[in-house]
């Protein structure tokens, strides 16, 4: 098991996993459709979304959660 330390560094490295999979199928798909090799493509173009999107998730999600805690309020203030 990963050591609870650990678990905002996990956290980001699924999360933009999962997303930069998603926004770069998307986008793979309306360039260039369905080829047979989608897969190949869109795996090529995931992988160099990924190494862009963790170390950017690693950066703006501190600052993320900084501006929700601005704009919301907490149970006590109701």
């Amino acid at each position: 098991m990963i050591p609870h330390r650990y678990a905002h560094i996990l956290f980001s490295f699924i999360l933009s996993g999962l997303m930069s999979a998603i926004v770069s199928a998307i986008a793979t798909f309306r360039t260039v459709g369905l080829p047979a090799d989608f897969a190949s493509i869109w795996f090529g173009s995931w992988l160099t979304s990924w190494s862009i999107a963790f170390p950017a998730v690693l950066i703006v999600a501190p600052i993320a959660r900084r501006l929700v805690a601005l704009l919301t309020t907490s149970p006590q203030q109701g």
